[in-house]
């Protein structure tokens, strides 16, 4: 994270060169509003509250009924839960999306908007932005939180990751996110799953 920030800090026309191939000067972000951009945009919400609100049912059923399926126990659910609410709920979306001020691509003057461009950690005082971090690649990062706790976490990781970039792809698509932030929520989610990870399931202790 600490090499790819200070990339995004000493070129930050980067991000504007990554935002250029997604905009067409006569129709703005074509992809914006287009039917596959929503299908993303809205399966993080929804499937976020498909797959937690699964979690809490798997739990509540193993509680009520000595079960033990899945050995998705208490602690777990806990996990993935602080993972989601810490790392996309608290540090990207209270923290970072609500103060930083920088502008969405499809905001700033560069791309038809009329706010000033900003680059990647560099908090901007008196302009409203809502693009440092994006939080819906946080929110699609925030499942490998489950791909952590899976038997098979290199295949659910992948597919996690995989499902996080599209999501990234199509938000920078529709203007509203530039590649910074998307990385920068990316790496936030892992560092918050693995601290998260270690604190609640600390290595047994050897004899």
């Amino acid at each position: 994270m600490a090499v790819i920030s200070l990339f995004f800090l000493l070129f930050p026309q980067a991000d504007l060169l990554v935002a250029s191939l997604f905009y067409v000067p006569s129709g703005g972000f074509p992809a914006a509003k287009s039917f596959w951009e929503q299908v993303l945009y809205y399966s993080v919400p929804y499937g976020l509250m498909v797959l937690y609100g699964a979690a809490a049912f798997l739990w509540l059923f193993n509680a009520v009924f000595n079960r033990n399926v899945m050995r998705f126990t208490g602690r777990k659910l806990l996990y993935v839960l602080l993972v989601l609410g810490i790392g996309s709920g608290l540090i990207v979306n209270a923290l970072l999306k609500e103060h930083w001020g920088r502008a969405r691509p499809v905001e700033t003057v560069v791309f038809g908007g009329h706010k000033t461009f900003s680059p990647a950690f560099v908090p901007v005082s008196g302009q409203v932005g809502n693009s440092f971090s994006c939080g819906h690649a946080s929110g699609a990062f925030a499942l490998l939180a489950f791909a952590r706790l899976a038997r098979r976490r290199r295949l659910w990781s992948m597919l996690v990751l995989g499902y996080g970039a599209v999501v990234g792809v199509a938000r920078m698509a529709a203007g509203g996110h530039f590649l910074s932030d998307v990385a920068v929520s990316f790496f936030i989610m892992y560092i918050v799953t693995e601290m998260l990870y270690a604190i609640l399931f600390p290595p047994k202790e050897t004899p």
